[in-house]
């Protein structure tokens, strides 16, 4: 947690590059000073209930670190619902599509000469021309979408974004937080890794919350949970806009007491990943 913090005291503030962080420099903490053993006594922390149940073993490493939250004199108050969370996935779909082609085709406008395809649609139609390699395993739906949007100007887009921004933000997390007087939520990150499976597709049901935090913008704080059959599960803490500070000194004040560590190790047929560093999401949208 101590790097975390670290990198995250080297990359804040504000660039005149990026609009969504001009605000930044407002918000700037004493990232190293907020990592205390104690930093979740009296927390009162929303357990997110609608983030779990996709995997069992996951959920049982889940309610551990609840106990250890609890022990570290938290309150933990119990959220099984959130409105709205049901239409994010239509307008998120729209919002991913559209900006995929957008700054996909900005960036490989800047690539050097060498760079044949530079747009979007040089680049499906070279996966096409090629697709005994590039298309072998996996296809590129995901681009023929995104390709079909009308871009950033578009109403349908706009819309999407800004109903998606304000069931996540304000209606979501802003909500979830106020309702209860919380301080931050807490819920499993993801299940285990999966296996790339190239004739059924990607075998995930689904999991965690952290979509919430990325649409709203929010800070999203990954810290190590503990294993499921070697593999590395992860504990998610969010909060409210510029919460970055309180997040880290939860993570750390969990991390001392769990003591949840990611051994490597081999079992028949899956590699265990390697140890995972605590993960910061950028603060902005």
């Amino acid at each position: 947690m101590t790097t975390a913090a670290r990198v995250l005291a080297a990359i804040a503030g504000s660039d005149p590059a990026d609009p969504a962080t001009k605000d930044a420099d407002a918000h700037i903490s004493d990232y190293l000073a907020v990592l205390k053993p104690g930093a979740l006594s009296g927390a009162r922390i929303g357990v997110l209930r609608f983030a779990t149940g996709w995997s069992t073993e996951t959920d049982k490493v889940f309610e551990k670190a609840l106990d250890v939250i609890r022990s570290k004199g938290a309150v933990l108050v119990e959220i099984t619902e959130m409105k709205g969370r049901g239409k994010l996935g239509e307008l998120e779909g729209l919002v991913l599509h559209t900006e995929l082609k957008a700054d996909l085709n900005a960036y490989l406008a800047t690539t050097p000469a060498a760079v044949q395809s530079r747009t979007l649609a040089a680049l499906i139609a070279f996966n096409t021309a090629h697709s005994d390699r590039e298309l072998s395993l996996f296809g590129q739906e995901t681009f023929i979408k995104a390709e079909a949007t009308k871009g950033l100007d578009d109403p349908a887009y706009k819309a999407a974004r800004s109903q998606s921004q304000q069931i996540a933000g304000p209606n979501g997390i802003d909500a979830m937080l106020a309702r209860d007087h919380l301080d931050a939520l807490v819920f499993p990150t993801m299940p285990p890794a999966w296996k790339i499976d190239a004739v059924n597709g990607d075998q995930i049901s689904g999991g965690g919350a952290g979509g919430l935090a990325a649409i709203a913008g929010y800070p999203h704080l990954t810290v190590p949970m503990g294993e499921v059959w070697g593999l590395p599960v992860g504990l998610s803490f969010v909060g409210p806009a510029w919460s970055e500070a309180r997040l880290l000194g939860y993570g750390y004040a969990y991390e001392q007491a769990s003591g949840a560590k990611i051994t490597p190790r081999f079992l028949p047929s899956v590699e265990a990943e390697a140890p995972v560093a605590p993960l910061l999401e950028p603060l902005q949208r």
